[in-house]
């Protein structure tokens, strides 16, 4: 008599409906009631509230710096976890335990510690503004609090696809005599692919929302240096509520639209890795 495997969790019916049960709390029910106050709105008035100037300033800084970031992060992640799983060196298990440096850190704190280094009497500021380079209270210095916030998101995506893939199918690509360049670009780049826009969709995602280290090095300097999450918050102390939901549907219909292009990627770039 064959034995009946029992698995360590409850029945199917009982873990889904948990777990739909917990996504609609934490997930579902707040973004349904955003869309539902906003609903409230008429076209025309979600229009004017969502298409001000001072919003469309703040959409162009936080959509572009954040693009810039999360495509910094893609190249020189990249780069990070090939020498984190590829080479064996000293120091190197505590530099990778600060990749992840940005997840421990205060959003608050790393804002802080950017804006101190980045100022003109800063350690970095005052050797890189004499020559021309801003890098607290300009669009420059919301792409460098953004690009320490997401870089973990790659790296950390990146790692195990690259600690699992096997060394056979480089030695089999040299043995056909193709060169380094070319296996990089023919075996490990289509592996790599999917996985690394992940990683991307992650980055760029954290940055539209990233708020705490963005707003001290900023200097939030309306239609300038002013990004979208400060906006929402500053219409909200203004008890501006309809203003701030406008506002905040935006950024929730981007991400969603981000999320849904990066997926169809990755959808692609698997059926190519095949």
């Amino acid at each position: 008599m064959a034995l009946k495997k029992h698995s360590p969790l409850p029945g199917f019916g009982l873990t889904l409906g948990f777990t739909l049960f917990y996504l609609s709390v934490v997930v579902l029910i707040p973004l349904g009631g955003l869309v539902l106050r906003a609903a409230e709105l008429t076209w025309t008035e979600f229009w004017r509230l969502a298409t001000t100037h001072r919003a469309l300033a703040a959409y162009r800084l936080t959509f572009g710096a954040s693009l810039i970031a999360a495509l910094i992060n893609a190249v020189f992640g990249t780069l990070l976890a090939w020498v984190l799983t590829r080479y064996s060196f000293p120091g190197r298990r505590v530099l990778d335990a600060l990749v992840d440096f940005p997840f421990a850190l205060p959003t608050a704190v790393a804002g802080l510690t950017l804006a101190d280094l980045f100022s003109p009497n800063g350690w970095l500021g005052q050797f890189l503004v004499p020559l021309g380079i801003k890098g607290a209270f300009t669009p420059l210095g919301v792409v460098i609090a953004l690009t320490f916030t997401g870089l973990p998101f790659v790296v950390r995506t990146l790692q195990p696809v690259l600690e699992n893939l096997e060394r056979e199918l480089e030695e089999a690509a040299a043995t056909l005599g193709a060169g380094r360049a070319r296996t990089f670009v023919s075996v490990i780049v289509p592996l790599l692919l999917p996985p690394l826009l992940t990683g991307f969709a992650l980055a760029f995602g954290r940055a539209i929302g990233e708020y705490g280290s963005v707003v001290f090095i900023s200097g939030n300097l309306p239609n300038r240096t002013e990004i979208a999450p400060y906006l929402i918050v500053m219409r909200l102390e203004e008890y501006d509520y309809t203003g701030a939901m406008a506002l905040a549907v935006v950024l929730l219909v981007c991400s969603f639209t981000l999320l849904a292009v990066i997926n169809g990627l990755e959808r692609w770039a698997s059926r190519y890795e095949r």
